[in-house]
């Protein structure tokens, strides 16, 4: 271990293949009961929430203290990110008292000025361009069911937004078979799109269809998420329209292979991009899925915290050295 340690982590394509893999390992290791020791022993992590939370925040906040360390919850009333403050005086005052940032924004510009000010790691826990935390987590909960990622085959049936960004550069990192599925004028960013041509060297393993007929014929996992995400409820009605037909109902759970697993990285609008039948259904690991935001975030807590202070990132700043 070592190779994360002091690492920002703001797009899961600042990433390895290699290093992916030694987050699954060791969130693999923990969830069997693996003693993680006490990395962030005498550390304290401000946890800032632009945007609402649930999983997001309790999964970081035991994460946090399962390592022994002392979360901070800081919520957008309190620090006015932007209006109060600018984002980079945040960043740098914070950076002063804590040891690392977690950060839940609106803005994906505004995590990187936070990366940018701040000496200490800083950690993407959700903007409006990418979720590589949960994609993390996902990954994970496909190893578990598959034994493997390397041409694991998965169909996304959705918008093209920052969880299907995150999801477009992990499968290409990792050779994953993914299969975007939505509605014409909902496709991913062709500028996300040309970066994991260039991460593959031009061969990126990710397709994108209008249909989901001949994607979902030899699926192994199905994978949706909402419609309208956080800023776009102008939008809601029309997406309702364009997306209708691509509900996860159990018409198109028919479509695929009766062993193939359904997830969701919740909140889960039901009735709208995913039905009560299939969230519940024998086919759906989703919950299984939600509880692996604990173990990967706490994976790749105590990776980026190992060995930091041997490195000279939190010198001068009250840390103690982990027993």
């Amino acid at each position: 271990m070592g190779s994360l340690a002091g690492r920002d982590l703001i797009s899961i394509a600042d990433l390895s293949a290699a290093e992916i893999t030694e987050v699954l390992d060791v969130a693999s290791a923990l969830k069997a009961g693996a003693d993680p020791g006490r990395p962030l022993a005498g550390r304290n992590l401000a946890m800032i929430f632009q945007r609402p939370s649930n999983r997001t925040r309790v999964s970081f906040e035991v994460a946090v203290r399962h390592l022994g360390g002392h979360p901070i919850p800081l919520f957008n009333s309190e620090i006015q990110i932007g209006e109060r403050e600018s984002t980079a005086d945040i960043s740098r005052i914070l950076d002063r008292y804590v040891d690392g940032i977690v950060a839940r924004l609106s803005h994906h510009r505004d995590l990187v000025t936070m990366a940018r000010s701040a000496r200490g790691p800083v950690v993407n826990a959700m903007t409006d361009r990418e979720h590589p935390c949960q994609v993390l987590a996902d990954c994970l909960t496909i190893r578990e069911l598959l034994g493997h990622l390397a041409g694991a085959r998965v169909c996304y049936v959705g918008d093209g937004n920052n969880v299907c960004t995150s999801w477009i550069y992990a499968a290409t990192l990792l050779g994953i078979d993914l299969r975007v599925v939505g509605p014409e004028g909902y496709e991913p960013h062709p500028v996300v799109l040309e970066r994991a041509d260039v991460l593959a060297g031009g061969h990126s393993p990710v397709r994108h269809s209008h249909e989901a007929a001949e994607s979902l014929e030899d699926a192994e996992i199905i994978y949706t998420d909402v419609w309208t995400s956080m800023g776009q409820e102008a939008e809601q009605q029309q997406r309702r329209d364009d997306f209708a037909r691509l509900q996860v109902n159990d018409g198109l759970l028919a479509q695929a292979p009766p062993t193939a697993k359904v997830m969701h990285c919740l909140p889960a609008h039901r009735g709208e991009e995913i039905t009560d039948s299939v969230l519940d259904g024998p086919q759906s690991v989703v919950f299984d899925q939600a509880e692996n935001r604990l173990w990967a975030q706490e994976a790749l807590l105590s990776l980026i915290f190992s060995g930091e202070l041997q490195n000279g990132r939190t010198a001068g700043r009250g840390s103690v050295i982990p027993s």
